[in-house]
Order: C-alpha cells, then sequence, then structure tokens
C-alpha cells in the first residue's frame, strides 16, 4: 500500500482529524479570513509583479537599446542572478525574519527590501556596463526581500486558517502571484505604446516602479493585521494570542469553545516541540528523521516545481512567441491573455484543493504539462522555421494548458504543502529551506533555457518534459495526501506506527523502533 491510500485506513492514526476541522467558523469569522489572507496576497502579488515585469523589460526596445542587445547569456544572468539572492535569503535572513520578527512585520521588511531593489533597477542608466552592473544588484536585493515575502505570506497564512478550508486560503498566496504576472504584463504592453524617444528611454524603468503603489497600499494596511496565534503562543504571548485567536474565529470572548481547543491544541504542539535555536535549531531537520520526512518532501517539490519549466515561461514568454514569429507588441499582449487566464486556473485550483486534496491536483495538473511539453518540443521539429502558422498557434494554445496545469498543480502546491507539515516551532525553517530548493532548480533553468533553446531549438522542451514524468512517479509514490489534517496532527502523518507493511513505501522495522526516540528527540 502507499502513501495515497494512507488516509483511507481506518486503522492509520493519521484518519484521526481534529475537532477544530470539523466545527463550523460564524459567516464574519468567514469574511474576515478571505479579506485578510486577499489582503496579505497583494505582498504576492508584488512578488509576482517583480517577476513578471522583467519578461516585458527583456523585450522592450529601450533595454535592449541600453544593453547593446543582450546575448542570452545576459538575459540567463540578470534572471538567475535573482535566485541566487532568493537562495541566499531563505537560508540565511528568511527564516530569522519570519521567527523574530513575526509573519506580519516579516512581509512588511521583505516588501520593503524588495522595494529598494526595485529603485536601483528602475534608477539603471548610462552605458551597458552600468545598466547591467544596477540591473543585477537589484535583482540581488529584489531577491532577498522576495524571499522573505514569498515565504512569510503562505506561513502567514496556513497559520491563521481552519484545518479543512486551510489549502483554500494559501492558494490565495499563489492567486496573488500570478495577478501580479498578469499585471506585469498588461503595464508592459501599455508601455510599447509610448514610443517617442523620452517613452523608449523611460518607460521600462517606469513599469519597474509601478510596483510602488501596491507596496505602499500594503505598508499602510499590514499594522492593522493581526498576528498569528501560534507564532504569539511560541514566543509566550498568550494573552495576545488568545485575542487573535478570538478575533480570526468570529467569537465574542476567549473561553469560547472554538477558541480554547484550538489554543489548547497550539499550546500542546508547542510544548513538544522545544529545541536549540540558532544553528542547532537547522540541525534538527536533519537529524530528526520525522522532521527530515517532512524536510526532503518539502524541498523536493519546490525543486520540481521548478525544474517542471515554469521558470522558462514566466521570464521568457514574449522570447518564445517572438521566436514563433509572432510581432513584438502581439508577444505581450498574448502573454497579458495567458498571465490573466492563470488567474482563473489558479482560483479553480482553490476551490478543488481542499476537495480533491493535494495530490489528486498535483497528478493531473503534471499530466497536462507533460502533454503540453510533448506538444511544444515536437511541433517545431515537425514544422521548423515557422513554415507552418498553424502549428505555431497550436504550440501557443499549449502553452495555455501548460499554465492551466501549472496553475492547480506545481505553482500552489509547494507553498501549501510545505506551510502545513511542519510543526510551529520548524514551520518557519522547514519553509525556507525547501523554497531554497525551488531556487536552485531556478538558477539550473534561467541558465539553461536561453543557451539551450538558442542552440538546440524546441527539443528544450523534452528535457523539461523528462522533468515532469519523473515528478509525477515520485509524487504518486512518496508524497502523502495532507488535505483536512490540522496542522497540529502532522506528527501523526509523519510518525505514523501504523503503517502497512507491503507496498513500495513500506518502512523498514528498523526504522520503526525509532518512533518513540524520535518523539523524545522532540520534546
Amino acid at each position: 500500500m502507499s502513501f495515497h491510500t494512507l488516509n483511507s485506513s481506518p486503522a492509520s492514526s493519521v484518519g484521526r482529524l481534529s475537532t477544530m476541522g470539523e466545527l463550523t467558523l460564524p459567516f464574519k469569522a468567514v469574511v474576515r479570513l478571505h479579506v485578510i489572507c486577499i489582503f496579505f496576497a497583494l505582498a504576492s502579488f508584488i512578488w509576482g509583479y517583480n517577476i513578471g515585469i522583467l519578461a516585458t523589460v527583456y523585450v522592450h526596445p529601450g533595454f535592449i537599446k541600453a544593453i547593446h542587445r543582450p546575448t542570452a547569456s545576459d538575459k540567463g544572468l540578470i534572471t538567475a542572478i535573482y535566485y541566487l539572492g532568493t537562495w541566499i535569503s531563505y537560508i540565511f535572513l528568511a527564516q530569522p525574519a519570519t521567527d523574530y520578527l513575526g509573519r506580519r512585520w516579516a512581509v512588511f521588511s521583505g516588501t520593503l527590501v524588495t522595494c529598494i531593489g526595485a529603485a536601483i533597477e528602475a534608477a539603471s542608466g548610462g552605458g551597458r556596463s552600468k545598466v547591467m552592473a544596477t540591473m543585477i544588484i537589484g535583482r540581488i536585493v529584489c531577491g532577498l526581500g522576495l524571499a522573505i515575502v514569498s515565504s512569510s505570506v503562505p506561513l502567514y497564512q496556513s497559520e491563521i486558517s481552519p484545518a479543512k478550508q486551510r489549502g483554500r486560503y494559501v492558494v490565495l498566496n499563489h492567486v496573488g502571484m500570478i495577478g501580479g504576472l498578469a499585471a506585469a504584463f498588461w503595464i508592459g504592453y501599455a508601455f510599447t505604446f509610448w514610443d517617442t524617444a523620452r517613452g523608449i528611454y523611460l518607460g521600462w524603468r517606469l513599469s519597474i516602479a509601478v510596483q510602488f503603489i501596491p507596496a505602499t497600499i500594503l505598508f499602510v494596511g499590514l499594522p492593522f493585521c493581526p498576528e498569528t496565534p501560534r507564532w504569539l503562543v511560541q514566543k509566550g504571548r498568550h494573552e495576545q494570542a488568545l485575542s487573535s485567536l478570538m478575533y480570526l474565529r468570529g467569537a465574542t470572548s476567549t473561553s469560547d469553545p472554538i477558541v480554547t481547543q484550538e489554543y489548547d491544541r497550539i499550546k500542546s504542539d508547542v510544548a513538544i516541540h522545544q529545541s536549540p535555536s540558532g544553528f542547532f535549531g537547522w540541525t534538527i531537520l536533519f537529524t530528526d528523521r520525522s522532521l527530515f520526512r517532512r524536510l526532503w518532501r518539502a524541498s523536493l517539490l519546490h525543486f520540481m516545481a521548478q525544474m517542471c519549466g515554469n521558470t522558462a515561461i514566466k521570464y521568457y514568454l514574449p522570447t518564445i512567441f517572438e521566436d514563433l514569429g509572432i510581432e513584438h507588441r502581439f508577444t505581450l499582449l498574448v502573454g497579458g491573455v495567458e498571465s490573466t487566464l492563470k488567474i482563473g486556473c489558479t482560483i479553480f485550483d482553490m476551490l478543488v484543493i481542499d476537495k480533491l486534496g493535494r495530490r489528486v491536483t498535483l497528478l493531473g495538473g503534471i499530466v497536462l504539462m507533460t502533454f503540453s511539453l510533448l506538444i511544444n518540443g515536437a511541433l517545431p521539429q515537425v514544422y521548423p522555421d515557422n513554415v507552418n502558422r498553424a502549428a505555431d498557434y497550436a504550440c501557443i494554445v499549449f502553452i495555455f494548458f501548460y499554465t492551466f496545469g501549472y496553475s492547480v498543480s506545481l505553482g500552489p502546491a509547494p507553498w501549501v504543502y510545505s506551510a502545513e507539515i511542519f510543526p510551529t516551532k520548524y514551520r518557519a525553517r522547514g519553509v525556507n529551506f525547501a523554497a531554497s530548493g525551488g531556487a536552485i532548480g531556478s538558477i539550473i533553468v534561467a541558465q539553461v533555457w536561453p543557451i539551450g533553446i538558442q542552440n538546440i531549438g524546441s527539443k528544450t522542451y523534452f528535457i523539461f518534459m523528462s522533468f515532469n514524468i519523473v515528478a509525477g512517479i515520485i509524487v504518486f509514490f512518496l508524497y502523502p495526501e495532507t488535505k483536512g489534517i490540522a496542522l497540529e496532527d502532522m506528527d501523526n502523518l509523519f510518525f505514523n506506527n501504523n503503517r502497512p507493511s507491503n507496498g513500495p513505501l513500506a518502512h523498514r522495522d528498523s526504522e520503526d523502533s525509532h518512533e518513540d526516540e524520535d518523539r523524545a528527540s522532540l520534546k
């Protein structure tokens, strides 16, 4: 028996969901949770915009003139350097910011750093070397800030959400990110109509600066949002935790059962998972079996999400369309349509992820992505040099299918999965280390794609198709379902002393003998 059937077993400890998952929240609490999670998705919007606007900048006449026709290596460097910044931040900055400042102020600080990086990019001027230098510095700084944003937003959303709707609320993070991508394409498209000499010089710089508008709204509103009860309990601020929980659950007093029941579970979870801080707090993720089972799954999922080819689509979509023989301005229009449709796809995932589960949406999306990459790799081989317009347009259609598959699977799922499987004490560390795996994947793709597409053409799609096939097999056999399980019950899923003794995922008896030691090491 494999992990995908584990939860259906009556004997499994995983099947015992917390009562919190069964409680019905008052309508005002549901509305409140939606408003707060949507507001925090504004930070994700800035994340998506920062990524998406670079794709339009690459094909803007002013940027091309400033860089003197950027090569594939130039684009690869500017793209990859951002992910180097995110990797550094995930390992060294994002976790301390999230754990010591709190989830809410981590979002604030990450957005502030991002704005500094965007200001450096927008101020790029002078000759080629100066523009390249400022773009590289700006992208690194943006990477440092957006790593904090991209990990702290889903953490916040996960920690304030009830178990049975957690997937929906955390997917709002990805809805915001995709919304930012779409806005970037439309704004980049709008700036192409400013084709005077001044417009060509300023257009791409001002398009980068537009992100300061949502950032200002975020800065004004964040101080009025509650901190997560789980972080407050972890810091020993119990009265504030009760008040926050009462507000989030729409209760009239801190003695309401809907508050006390969840509060007791949070306190119990925090009390169990006490450990050293600093460097030794990191090592336990590798030395404790239960935590390591979660860590490698979360890290691998983030890595696979980038190696599936999405980084190439995000950054080089207009370039891809130009390679298909489409006029420059129209490439941005099509990119805007594609990104806008992804918003609907991600909202669809938000509505079904808590019903179908993480595994079903993951596997379904991966199958669709694999088939789409096959078509995009094969058609240009059969009809080279854009000799068949129908084949070119078919490629565009299947890029749309690819993005639909990504938007319901490997786009939101790594953030949902990693934000829910770790205990409160280790959640920030676990999420940030896992996300660093995605940064490594993005660095690889950012370097490989422009050079690969230049040298072997559409065969590059077959490389990503192969990664998708491997990812589907790994998810099918190695990833357990987490839908509907309270955050405080995730230990049951990864300790799980009642494993089936047969099947590809059966653990060795020698591992089972260490489960009690694992529990003791976390106390």
